[in-house]
């Protein structure tokens, strides 16, 4: 994939995962978030394996290795952070939230560098750390205590769905190889089922939406987690874990830029001086990355499973 394509990839889906905080916001005002999830999830689902038919693709035998894999792609990319989440913001305010989330690309890096060949490097560490900064200083409060002691199993619960995050982006490199649509398939039909199952056992009561909540759901099921999940397992296989992990910096900037240009929420100095520390942490980071023509452009057969992992691997940073 050429740098221009890569580089409207990594617009898009920043664009679509910022949009999804503020469509979440609006939703879980008219229904609970158990069922938010659940029901995003299913109209992933359909739209996902409509969409996979529509392309030709065929699903592989339910013994295939994939089934496997990307079902449990489904569960630690979805249905278990988006339920440690919601059960950790009953008491924890959505600012420390997306601070704590914020570690998940700290986390990429670390699991990366043990099992991939993206390994850290002092400018990786350093620029990552820079862009945690930057996500600190946007959700800042007026007043700086942030109270990390206070209800600390609400937040470990919410750094658990951060290195779910983590987890599913690194293993999305190592699963067997197979077409992006099919893959992404696979993870949400898994994932809906299992969402289902957690909405009806934690809030069976709370799973009829009204309009409002309908709208959001059908943007964030087509948008948001549907196309976003094809999408993000194209970038991951042609740019890598630790490319994801700086990605993940932004959509919270561009979560609240929509929230100040549509919602009429205030415009703050942390806005600006936050997408400039994250901006400079991001260029660290990449210092000693090879160049683009250095890297393998080619695409794989993506219809075989990829062959096993040699014992020593090269390090490409």
């Amino acid at each position: 994939m050429s740098r221009p394509a890569l580089f409207g990839l990594s617009l898009f889906l920043i664009f679509i995962w910022g949009s999804a905080f503020n469509f979440i916001g609006v939703a879980v005002d008219h229904i609970s978030p158990y069922w938010v999830t659940a029901w995003r999830l299913v109209v992933a689902a359909l739209f996902l394996s409509g969409y996979a038919v529509f392309k030709g693709r065929r699903f592989p035998p339910l013994r295939d290795a994939r089934w496997l894999w990307y079902g449990a792609l489904g569960m630690t990319g979805a249905v278990i952070p988006f339920l440690l989440i919601a059960k950790g913001q009953i008491s924890v305010d959505s600012g420390l939230t997306a601070v704590i989330v914020g570690a998940m690309p700290l986390l990429t890096i670390l699991l990366a560098h043990v099992f991939t060949d993206e390994k850290l490097t002092l400018f990786k560490v350093v620029g990552f750390l820079i862009g945690f900064l930057g996500v600190a200083v946007l959700f800042m409060p007026d007043d700086p205590g942030f109270g990390l002691t206070g209800d600390w199993p609400s937040q470990l619960m919410i750094l658990g769905a951060a290195f779910c995050y983590a987890l599913t982006t690194v293993a999305a490199k190592r699963a067997p190889k197979t077409h992006a649509e099919t893959g992404s398939a696979i993870m949400m039909i898994a994932a809906s089922i299992a969402g289902v199952i957690a909405a009806v056992i934690y809030d069976p009561g709370g799973h009829v939406p009204n309009a409002v909540a309908l709208t959001m759901i059908l943007l964030l099921g087509f948008g948001s987690t549907g196309i976003a999940t094809i999408l993000y397992l194209v970038f991951i296989d042609r740019a890598g874990p630790s490319a994801m992990a700086r990605l993940n910096y932004f959509p919270p900037v561009v979560s609240v830029i929509i929230g100040v240009w549509f919602l009429s929420e205030p415009f703050t100095w942390k806005l600006v001086v936050a997408f400039a520390v994250i901006i400079v942490g991001v260029m660290i980071s990449r210092v000693g990355r090879p160049s683009l023509s250095t890297q393998r452009t080619d695409l794989p057969d993506r219809g075989r499973p990829r062959p096993p992992i040699p014992a020593v691997r090269p390090n490409r940073d």
